[in-house]
């Protein structure tokens, strides 16, 4: 087995992290937003490259506005930590000392009566704080006022993707190659991490789903021992160079009954299709009806997730979501998972998972394994 990972993208530079926070001032102006609050989390990571290391009560913020430089507060001690990120030269540094108010220091940044977007992981007595010094400011969590901040992804974030997309494909390709017969999922799904984690993955999930298990869309690995004739959903990803891998295949111990294989080509179908109707100008309604459609046709509609896909990026799960009710028009660069399932209860399922980013062309899948029912040993 392969256990050297390929390499991965080049770092961000000051231009990728300074390309961002430009676009999102632009958004912010169009939502009628004195301007973007960003505190430590996925926010401040992707528009500014900047992840302390200490997750402590200080105080750490970015501020982006209309007409100002994008300027980031910290704590003087983590000054160093700030200046050495790689976005670092794309905004301009101050600092704030043990026993001052961090809070006055923030004013100056800051309209007094400005409204404003915060990010969902801003501690509440950092906004409280704020709110304290400067009464006449309001403050909108940013999944509220601008849930598509991030759904865009630029061609290096795509590069990233892919390249995680790439590591998990090789850790299924491998754990095809091992014995499934006489051993408990759990066993199994160690393997599976194991194989993600030398394919370059800092995090990693791994899911192992047999029989009467693979039944239910949100079983964890147990002890129950794998046997000829289970269908088996492998669920897999994680975290590979800060960007999230995801994909789901279905597999067959021995070989399958005629009904294993009508359910597994109904569901195969039905998420290709939802990968051809990617386009710039679709709806994310209107992938998952295409895709639920075909699975009503079928006859397993009821046995269907109400979930076709959701974006992903530096966080595993975030705008937009391919749902009934979302309306959102695809652009290119969007980056989220097509999934399609069906689950006869107390029988057996099956699910197949792509990362799908939308092109000038359509869409192109980030996880290129086969997705025919592969038959295990």
């Amino acid at each position: 087995m392969n256990d050297t990972p390929a390499p991965f993208p080049a770092p961000f530079t000051e231009q990728d992290y300074a390309a961002r926070m430009a676009r999102a001032v632009r958004e912010a102006s169009g939502a009628g937003l004195a301007g973007l609050l960003i505190t430590p989390g996925p926010d401040l990571v992707r528009l500014c490259g900047h992840r302390p290391t200490a997750t402590t009560e200080r105080l750490t913020l970015l501020v982006l506005a209309p007409g100002s430089e994008p300027r980031l507060l910290v704590p003087s001690l983590e000054r160093p930590e700030a200046e050495a990120t790689p976005g670092a030269d794309a905004v301009r540094i101050s600092d704030w000392r043990d026993g001052q108010d961090p809070y006055a220091a923030a004013t100056g940044l800051l309209l007094p009566n400005g409204r404003y977007g915060v990010s969902d992981t801003t501690w509440a007595v950092h906004l409280l704080g704020l709110q304290e010094a400067l009464p006449l400011t309001t403050y909108r969590p940013l999944s509220v006022v601008l849930p598509l901040l991030h759904a865009v992804k630029d061609d290096h974030e795509v590069a990233r993707l892919a390249a995680a997309g790439a590591a998990a494909d090789a850790a299924y390709e491998e754990i095809l190659a091992t014995r499934f017969t006489g051993r408990r999922e759990s066993e199994v799904a160690a393997d599976l991490a194991r194989l993600l984690h030398e394919q370059g993955h800092s995090e990693v999930f791994a899911a192992v789903a047999s029989g009467r298990n693979s039944a239910n869309p949100h079983h964890k690995s147990a002890d129950r021992t794998l046997k000829k004739g289970d269908m088996v959903v492998l669920h897999l990803g994680g975290r590979k160079g800060g960007y999230n891998s995801h994909t789901t295949r279905t597999i067959h111990v021995g070989d399958p009954t005629e009904e294993q294989r009508r359910v597994h080509d109904t569901v195969r179908t039905a998420q290709q299709s939802a990968v051809e109707s990617t386009a710039p100008g679709a709806t994310c309604q209107e992938i998952h009806r295409r895709a639920r459609g075909l699975i009503e046709d079928a006859g397993y509609g009821e046995y269907a997730t109400g979930l076709t896909g959701h974006g992903i990026g530096i966080t595993a799960h975030e705008p937009p979501y391919l749902t009934e009710f979302e309306e959102t028009y695809l652009v290119p660069g969007m980056c989220f998972s097509i999934g399609s399932g069906v689950y006869l209860p107390g029988r057996f399922g099956v699910r197949i998972t792509d990362v799908v980013t939308c092109t000038e062309d359509g869409g192109s899948r980030l996880n290129t394994t086969d997705r025919e029912m592969a038959i295990v040993e």
